[in-house]
């Protein structure tokens, strides 16, 4: 089996997937999940994991929503609130995390998008 892929058993079916990684475009975007209450970053752990087990590909909402352009969002839930993390897909089957919030109004603000699209210039 090659290095980076996993294969599961499922209802008499093969599923191989190659792995996602995922890694913040600095340490800022890491600390601003770091600052999220702790039931709210285990919801992102989560959704890690799920997409690690069956891939981006199979993964939709209510767990991640396409923004627009290159741009799309893991939702994240929790007892304090909603908090969204936009992220870019990049070479080697990465998704790089670009801006992490905690989200007050029902839409994404237009701010926090066009950081993340500034962000995503630095992403190959």
């Amino acid at each position: 089996m090659r290095e980076g892929r996993a294969c599961k058993f499922i209802a008499k079916k093969v599923y191989c997937s190659v792995t996602w990684s995922f890694v913040f475009l600095n340490a800022e975007v890491k600390a601003e999940l770091d600052a999220l209450a702790d039931d709210t970053r285990a919801s992102f752990e989560r959704i890690v994991r799920l997409v690690q087990t069956v891939g981006l590909e199979r993964v939709h909402e209510p767990y991640i929503k396409h923004i627009e352009d290159r741009i799309w969002e893991i939702r994240l839930r929790g007892r304090g609130g909603i908090a969204r993390a936009l992220y870019v897909t990049a070479t080697g089957r990465r998704v790089v995390i670009l801006r992490v919030f905690v989200k007050k109004t029902q839409k994404t603000p237009r701010r926090e998008i066009e950081l993340a699209r500034q962000r995503a210039k630095e992403v190959t």
